[in-house]
């Protein structure tokens, strides 16, 4: 059984939000400790993770250092906390297979993820990254590229929003393809680097529950798992009347998605996510808790998307 597991960036992100490296790990080890369960158990593994955060951290690392040495592009960014985070879960994965007495790889891949130019993500940027100035002066000096876009945001401040397209191909599917089975996958971090179909590197980030949903429909995965920080899909969240999804089919859901129910930042690119998948495959998805990776695939917890109509 083929199961793409998508890790939230969040999830990975230590509760004190600081970074530290130590924090990180232990957050990372627990989540390889489920992951190798299910190897363990049989499946095949591709994964995939999140890199808001760690995103925000590298352009605030490059603009403290703009004076010593020359600031890194966004794409580039996206490409070392490909790296950054795919080398952590790997040897933690690696560290629990050992354990468990799976003798199978771990093979980490900088994946990138082929854009249409004329997206409307483009013309229309809306993704916030970095960190919030407290005036439009402050964050011109940060940042003084007359093409860079700013929204305030009401008790915060100022934050740079980027184009965020939609996934169009997976430049390594084949590669990844050829590995299943023969080791675990770590790819399309972050959603990939996003890039023209003439390869040059984009000024953009990609979502990175659309960019799982895109590889687990091209690799025919059994189970698209999205793993995130909270117990799964819940109608009126944050609400007295809040109460948790266990099983719901993707036309429901798309109901539910056009009805409001899903914050824009958080849960509703993850239901988009599970709906494409289960809409082109007919194959579930789950969405749950990460921690619990092992008993959502097994249908004990979390939230469980299949086909059919609203």
């Amino acid at each position: 059984m083929l199961v793409v597991v998508a890790l939230g960036g969040n999830a990975l992100q230590p509760p004190s939000r600081l970074g530290d490296e130590d924090e990180e790990q232990r957050q990372t080890d627990a989540a390889a400790a489920e992951l190798a369960e299910l190897a363990a158990a049989g499946a095949h593994l591709v994964v995939t993770h999140g890199n808001g955060p760690q995103v925000g951290n590298a352009l605030l690392r490059s603009e403290l250092a703009a004076a010593q040495v020359p600031p890194l592009p966004l794409p580039l960014c996206v490409a070392q906390t490909q790296g950054e985070i795919g080398t952590r879960i790997a040897l933690a994965l690696r560290r629990a297979l050992d354990a468990r007495r799976v003798p199978l790889p771990v093979v980490t891949i900088l994946t990138y993820v082929v854009v249409r130019q004329d997206d409307p993500g483009f013309a229309l940027p809306d993704k916030p990254v970095g960190r919030f100035y407290a005036s439009m002066d402050d964050a011109r000096r940060a940042d003084p590229d007359p093409a860079a876009k700013w929204v305030e945001v009401a008790g915060h401040g100022y934050r740079r929003v980027v184009p965020s397209p939609h996934p169009q191909r997976i430049v390594e599917l084949e590669a990844i393809a050829t590995l299943v089975g023969h080791a675990c996958v770590v790819a399309a971090g972050g959603g990939g680097i996003p890039v023209d179909g003439a390869y040059r590197r984009l000024s953009a980030v990609l979502d990175k529950d659309a960019s799982s949903s895109l590889l687990a429909t091209a690799l025919g995965a059994d189970t698209l798992l999205i793993l995130t920080d909270v117990a799964g899909v819940a109608l009126d969240f944050g609400r007295p009347a809040e109460r948790y999804l266990r099983q719901v089919t993707a036309g429901e859901l798309r109901t539910f998605l056009a009805q409001g129910q899903f914050g824009s930042g958080s849960m509703a690119p993850k239901v988009r996510a599970a709906c494409d998948f289960v809409d082109a495959t007919g194959r579930p998805c789950v969405i749950a808790e990460l921690g619990s990776a092992h008993a959502a695939l097994l249908g004990r917890v979390g939230t469980r998307i299949g086909g059919g109509a609203a």
